[in-house]
Parts: structure tokens; C-alpha cells; sequence
């Protein structure tokens, strides 16, 4: 009505030249202006309505474009602007080890995040990607991060309150100080511009052969179920009275998080990474699924399915537990997400056909899918077999020793050229995909993309700050459990004298950060070395804590002579295992890393000692469990080795209790708490404890 009005006008003044002119000015502004009263009114920008009515008034307006760009995740090494916008791209992530540059500050990584967001918001509808990272123990891909001691660890901090009557015991798990490690981890992560971290695993390892052992809390799972309490740490307690299984988080200070990796992959045969979990229906629903079941009462925002099979059925595919069970049963509200290649390792070799592996997966109800560079390769004649490996930065590269040429690389514009094929020609019904999407907008509008969509550095002082590595140290010292103390048990070696006058240390993992971080820390498997990150070894810490008279003197690898020659009070060997993740893990023989054994025998023959196993789990330690007089499992600590200190010392006393059983032999594998035939070296549930020393 307003612009008639204005062109009528114009029409009477047309008679005069020179007022036609400046008519003509006038209705230009007035027709501005009347386009943005007219304007359309969207819905699904306005922070005041409901969520779901924002999702599906976006939902609406998305053509299959767009919503299959969505349900795409790729990595940040073949991520732009550009790519962003031309794929509708919904999600980015950075794997292990995938970093912006080395040692990389917060700055950079907020600049990398907002690069790939205002690709994103220059699309027609504006959708917010969402960027994930594995946080896994503290931000561990970034550097000057706090690195936390491994979830194994973790297992063995729960404070246990046990209450006893005539005929019950009650067993009160407390998982207070692994809350606050998500807490801090969340902040850490956001100092970094990233709001969606791949955490936790709530898997249940059976075996410690498995080479992702470490990344469960315990074979127990009463435990698992007592450490999701990591979720509200990462995302905020979730609100009272709110929809079951409905997603949450907190703020700006929180992050979405993500239980992994449904379901059952503590439980392959042998503890062989990505095989077959071979068990009843009701065993699976009572050893691996309850902690699914607390975390979706938490608010988790997304699950991430396993590489594993249950009975034989890839769980990528497994429609049963996918759909009917987890979203259904469940009412998991949140996505689910595959794990790296996930779609791919659906047939044997992986992406063998990779149409069907995106039909079954889809169908079975994943709803974000993975997408990197991978690549095929060539063994050369000095190897024999067949490997196929994500490689995101070479053109070559060494897997066990076979080295290989790249072939043939493919990306994500084949998931979304074969996915839109298999819907337009009804193969998937659009109603699974629009199921996918309103799940993957959901979790973005409740992390606030939408309001906020771009990074700042607000929190970049959080990263590393003396607040997370105090808690850090906490957590060490909690998680070290005291296996032996004196082959007289009348006769404590522990807490050690800080007025020795000469100590030794010895020992591979002594003065290593990076042994002492273990795998899944600033790479992928982890790496050697002091110059990794900024921490404090567990010889700095030793050297830091005993008093200034003391000469401490580290001999990596001493001999007996050397030992006996030097009048030691006594002596502190470390040695342990060397970093690795997933498959690379996989171990048959679970043996201390050469020439840890060696150490151990030539020092502990030739004066008192302490051993302390910096390991993922339990490893063959009887045949020389009589030579030591004390022993300590340190587990993978992290960064803070001061904690170790506080123990060894007595500042505090040792308080954890193994998270899973320490078997003799490994020919006992799998042995487990309750198993009918349950001869442990360590059981279940033990560990010394002392007092400590008053100040």
C-alpha cells in the first residue's frame, strides 16, 4: 500500500523534469524500505521461539542440498571457506594430530574455526557449522594444552564408601574430580574456538590385550557408569524437568560432547581393536549399555558408533541398535555420528562398495558421517599384505615397518554424490533424512551456533592455566595405585625420604613427556620426547620435591656395577610401555618396553627400589614382582608428573584402587572380576594405601 501511495506521487509530479528526478531518488529509498518491512519473517533466527519450532521451520526451507551437506563432517585438512559453502558442509573436525600448524596458539586455531564458519553463514540459509575435536584427556591435540591422566587412570581415582549391615554392602562411587576434569577440559577447548568435543568413551574393556584399554575407566561397569558424570563437566548439568534424552549445553563455557563408541567395542574377541563382540543380547545390555543409558540421561549431545560388530553385524550397520534401540527405545534426542572411516570399514576390504556401506549406514540411522582423505595403497615387494590408512599430511608413510605409495584418493564429494543418488532414486526415504537433519540442527541451536556462531579469544588464558594443572595433579595423585610397599610388610619403603643423601632414578619413562602422556597427545599415537608440550616429568617432579642436600643422579639404563658403586640410598625406576592408539596397540604379549625389564633387575638387585609402570594397563610384572620392594601403577598421567611426586614423598598418601584385574600370566585373557575362574596377581579393587607424612 505504502509503495502505490509513493508511485502515484510520481506520476503527478512527472509533468516537472526536475521533479520527476528527485521522485525518482525518493522512491528508491521509499521501495528499500518497503522491502524490509515486507521482509519475511524467519523463524528459526529468533532465539525466543522454541527449539523445535526453529528446527522445523529451517527444515522446511533446506532442499536435499543442503540437508545432505548437513550430515557431512570433514577434516580440517581439506576444509575452506569455499568448500564450506559450495557443499553446504555442517560439521568440521580435526583428527589426531591435525593441528593448524605446530605448536599452534589459541589465536590460530579461533582464526582457522571462523575461516570455515563465515564460509558456512555465507550460504542461502546461514546454517552454523560445527567443529569437533578428540579431547579425550584434557584438549590433547593442541599444544600448552593440560594433558589429563588417560580414563584408566581416571578409574582408579573413584572414592569408594563402602556401607555394611547384617545382610547388604553398599559400594558409593564419588565422581566429583572427574566432573571438574570435564569442566576444565570444556573451557580449554572453547579457549581454542571449538565447541564439540569427541568425549567420553564409556567403553567397558574386558581385555586388556585391547589397545584402546586405556581409554575405558574400568572393567567394571558400575564405574563407567559413576565417570559419565564427565558429560555435564563438558556440557553443564542439564536443566530440571527437561525432555528425556533432549540435548544440552551450558553456554559458551561448555562444549557438546559425545558418548563413544556405541556399542560393545570393550568386548571383541581377543581384545582385537575393530573385531567381532561376541555376546547375548542380555549380556550386551548389561556390561556395555548401561552407560549409554546415563549419559543420554545427562543431555550427551551425540553418540558415536563403533568400528566393531555385535555377533557378527557391523554396529555402522546395526539398524537394531542404531534406530530401534537408541533413538527409540532410548529416546536419544541428540546425533549420531560414525567414527573415522566408519562407513568405509562397513565391507572387508573397506570401502570395497562403498554405495551399499552408505545405504546401510544411513539406513540403520547414523546421521553425521565422517569424511577424510583416504587413501589406498601399494606395498611395496618388501611387505606382503593389504592395508588401507587415513593419511592427511604425506604422500608416503611407514605403517609397521611396510612402506607405501598413495593411489587412489577419494573424499567426502563421493558420500554426498552417492548419497544423493540413493535418495532421489528412493533407495533412502526422505523421511530418514530429515530425521538426520533435525537431529544435527538440534544439537546446533542448543549449542548456541546459531546466536553465536563465531570463536573469540575470551578464554584463551584458560588453555594451560596453573587452575587445570593444579586439578591435573590432583587427579595423578589420586589415580596412582600402590601395588607393593616392602617385601617386609612390617617394613614400608614408602614414603620416601626427601633428606636421602643420593637417590637414583633410572628408567626409559623417568624423563619422557611423552611417554608419560601416552597415545592420543599432540599426534594420534602419541610421541617421545620432552619438547612435546609444556609439563613436568616425573624426574623434574622427584628433583623438584626432595630437599636441596640431596644429589639425585639419572642413569637411564644403569648397570649393577654402576648401582652398587655409588652408595644410593635408594633407587626409583620407571618404565612402562610407549605410546600408541587403536589397532597399533593390539598386543598379544603385554610386556614392559625394552630395556625397562633390564633396568628393573639391575638396579633392584643392587639397593632398595621403587618401581613405578607408567602404562595403559596392566602388563606382565610377576616374574619380577619379588626384586622390587615397592611398586606403583602410574598409569598414563599426563602432563602434571608432579602428582607422582606427591605420593612418592608423602604429601599425600596413596589412595587409588585398580580399575580393572592385573592378571599373572596372559594366558589368563580375558579374566575379569567375577569370572568363575578369578586368579589374579592384583584383584579387582586393591590397592595399599598410606598415610601422609605430617607437615
Amino acid at each position: 500500500m505504502y509503495v502505490t501511495a509513493v508511485v502515484t506521487t510520481i506520476r503527478k509530479a512527472s509533468k516537472n523534469r526536475k521533479m520527476g528526478r528527485v521522485m525518482i531518488f525518493l522512491v528508491g529509498v521509499a521501495l528499500f524500505w518497503a522491502a524490509l518491512t515486507d521482509a519475511e519473517y524467519l523463524k528459526y533466527k529468533d532465539p525466543k521461539q522454541p527449539v523445535e519450532d526453529r528446527v522445523v521451520d529451517l527444515l522446511k526451507r533446506m532442499t536435499l542440498e543442503e540437508k545432505i551437506g548437513q550430515m557431512t563432517q570433514i577434516e580440517r585438512a581439506v576444509a575452506s571457506a569455499d568448500v564450506m559453502k559450495n557443499y553446504f558442509i555442517g560439521s568440521v573436525l580435526s583428527g589426531g594430530g591435525s593441528v593448524p600448524s605446530k605448536q599452534a596458539p589459541p589465536k590460530e586455531w579461533i582464526d582457522i574455526v571462523n575461516e570455515f564458519q563465515r564460509g558456512a553463514l555465507s550460504t542461502r540459509l546461514g546454517i552454523p557449522m560445527i567443529y569437533g575435536i578428540d579431547a579425550v584427556h584434557g584438549h590433547n591435540n593442541v599444544y600448552n594444552a593440560t594433558i589429563f591422566p588417560h580414563n584408566i587412570g581416571l578409574g582408579a581415582t573413584r572414592q569408594v564408601t563402602q556401607t555394611f549391615t547384617r545382610h547388604w554392602t553398599w559400594t558409593v562411587m564419588d565422581p566429583e574430580l572427574v566432573k571438574r576434569i570435564g569442566a576444565a577440559t570444556a573451557l580449554e577447548v572453547r579457549a581454542t574456538g571449538i565447541p564439540y568435543a569427541f568425549a567420553p568413551c564409556i567403553a567397558v574393556c574386558r581385555d586388556p590385550r585391547w589397545g584402546r584399554c586405556y581409554e575405558s575407566y574400568s572393567e567394571d561397569i558400575k564405574v563407567v557408569r559413576s565417570m559419565t558424570e564427565l558429560v555435564p563437566g563438558l556440557q553443564g548439568d542439564i536443566p530440571p524437568k527437561s525432555p528425556k534424552g533432549f540435548p544440552y549445553v551450558g553456554g559458551k563455557t561448555k562444549v557438546a560432547a559425545c558418548a563413544k563408541h556405541y556399542v560393545g567395542d570393550g568386548g571383541t574377541t581377543d581384545g582385537i581393536n575393530e573385531n567381532n563382540t561376541v555376546i547375548s543380547r542380555q549380556g550386551l545390555l548389561s556390561i556395555h549399555m548401561p552407560g549409554y543409558y546415563d549419559s543420554i540421561a545427562k543431555g550427551v549431545s551425540t553418540v558415536m558408533i563403533s568400528y566393531s560388530s555385535w555377533n557378527g553385524i557391523k554396529m555402522h550397520a546395526n539398524r537394531e541398535l542404531i534406530t530401534g534401540f537408541l533413538k527409540k527405545k532410548l529416546k536419544f534426542r541428540g546425533f549420531v555420528i560414525s567414527d573415522w572411516e566408519g562407513i568405509d570399514r562397513i565391507t572387508s576390504p573397506p570401502h570395497a562398495n562403498y554405495t551399499y556401506s552408505i545405504q546401510a549406514s544411513i539406513s540403520a540411522g547414523l546421521d553425521m558421517a565422517r569424511h577424510f582423505f583416504l587413501y589406498k595403497f601399494v606395498i611395496e615387494s618388501n611387505c606382503q599384505g593389504f592395508f588401507w590408512l587415513p593419511v592427511l599430511f604425506s604422500k608416503t608413510c611407514c605403517f609397521r615397518q611396510c612402506c607405501m605409495q598413495i593411489m587412489v584418493p577419494f573424499n567426502y564429494k563421493e558420500f554426498i554424490d552417492g548419497l544423493t543418488f540413493l535418495v532421489k532414486n528412493k533407495y533412502i526415504p526422505m523421511s530418514r533424512i530429515d530425521d538426520a537433519v533435525t537431529r544435527i540442527l538440534r544439537v546446533k541451536l542448543v549449542t548456541g551456533l546459531f546466536e553465536n556462531p563465531y570463536a573469540d579469544n575470551s578464554l584463551a588464558d584458560q588453555l594451560g592455566s596453573k587452575e587445570h594443572r593444579e586439578l591435573a595433579r590432583e587427579a595423578v595423585r589420586k589415580s596412582l595405585v600402590l601395588l607393593k610397599n616392602g617385601k617386609d610388610a612390617y617394613k614400608p619403603l614408602l614414603p620416601l625420604s626427601k633428606k636421602a643423601p643420593k637417590i637414583l632414578v633410572a628408567g626409559s619413562h623417568a624423563d619422557n613427556l611423552g611417554y608419560q602422556c601416552g597415545g592420543w597427545t599432540i599426534e594420534w599415537q602419541g610421541v617421545s620426547g620432552n619438547n612435546i608440550t609444556t609439563g613436568t616429568t616425573i624426574l623434574s617432579a622427584i628433583q623438584n620435591t626432595v630437599d636441596p642436600s640431596t644429589k639425585v643422579t639419572y642413569e637411564e639404563n644403569p648397570d649393577t656395577k654402576f648401582v652398587k658403586s655409588n652408595n644410593f640410598s635408594y633407587a626409583i625406576v620407571v618404565v612402562g610401555e610407549t605410546p600408541y592408539a587403536e589397532t597399533f596397540g593390539d598386543s598379544m604379549n603385554l610386556t614392559i618396553h625394552e630395556p625397562g625389564t633390564t633396568t628393573i633387575k639391575n638396579v633392584c638387585r643392587a639397593v632398595k627400589c621403587v618401581v613405578i609402570v607408567v602404562s595403559g594397563r596392566p602388563v606382565v610384572i610377576q616374574p619380577y614382582l619379588n626384586s622390587v620392594d615397592a611398586l606403583v601403577a602410574a598409569w598414563l598421567p599426563g602432563t602434571e608428573g608432579q602428582g607422582v611426586a606427591d605420593a612418592l614423598f608423602g604429601d599425600y598418601g596413596f589412595s587409588g584402587k585398580l580399575p580393572r584385574t592385573w592378571f599373572k600370566s596372559v594366558d589368563q585373557l580375558p579374566m575379569n572380576f567375577g569370572d568363575k575362574h578369578y586368579d589374579p596377581l592384583f584383584p579387582y579393587g586393591f590397592g595399599l594405601t598410606t598415610e601422609p607424612i605430617p607437615k
